[in-house]
């Protein structure tokens, strides 16, 4: 009863001990004091509005969607994965899986095939799951021939999950290397087959991928001969 009584006095008297923390206070000042204050700390606040106000040209705030033309996104965003191709089209994997091994969490699955000439590994399906993937850049940095790479495009909203599984390759073949083997560019045709972006084994196809449904099921027609299923 009696340290009660002390630490309650001490409170009220301004007396301090051990028990007892008081908070410092701002001297006391005028009115103009107070006035000249805050309009300062109001000033300091404004500085930044103020700098852009005077200089429109450094506006760093973008104009979205009004400036979409001109927009241009920083050089290390990361905003889709897509296969880098040559200028005659010819994609550079040659199915080593490396790219899916490194991927944290599974968004990437490379079927590959036995090829019909060279009797090596060649990409026959390239999926990318955009509505798993953390945009790591990790699939990027470990591939061995720089055959990927992130766009740094992104408008990409869809009203339906699985319109955002993707199949990459343009092609299911040989890399660019082999083909440069191969002179007569009909001979070079007959070693790649098309493959589309809504194709292979993707939810849009009948593939049931964990955490997105398949939209139909696969019919036996649609089986590819591998075992994959094609749209």
């Amino acid at each position: 009863m009696n340290s009660n009584a002390q630490t309650d006095e001490g409170v009220v008297t301004g007396r301090t001990d051990s028990s007892v923390i008081v908070a410092p206070r701002p001297p006391a000042g005028g009115i103009v004091g107070s006035v000249l204050t805050g309009f300062l700390s109001l000033l300091k606040g404004m500085k930044v509005t103020i700098h852009y106000f005077l200089r429109p040209s450094t506006v760093v705030t973008q104009q979205y969607p009004e400036n979409r033309k001109t927009l241009k996104m920083a050089d290390r965003f990361r905003g889709q994965l897509v296969f880098d191709n040559d200028a005659n089209g010819y994609h550079k994997c040659i199915a080593c899986h490396s790219c899916e091994t490194a991927c944290p969490n599974f968004s990437i699955k490379v079927v590959d095939r036995k090829g019909a000439t060279t009797g090596k590994n060649e990409v026959n399906y390239f999926v990318w799951r955009f509505d798993s993937c953390t945009f790591c850049n990790m699939c990027v940095l470990v591939c061995p021939t720089a055959a990927l790479k992130m766009l740094p495009s992104f408008e990409s909203a869809v009203y339906d999950q699985k319109l955002l599984v993707y199949n990459l390759n343009p092609y299911a073949g040989p890399a660019v290397t082999a083909l440069a083997k191969v002179t007569e560019p009909e001979e070079r045709k007959k070693l790649m087959e098309a493959r589309k972006f809504y194709e292979g084994p993707l939810p849009l196809c009948g593939e049931q991928i964990p955490g997105c449904p398949a939209g139909r099921k696969a019919s036996a027609a649609a089986q590819g001969a591998s075992g994959d299923k094609t749209c």
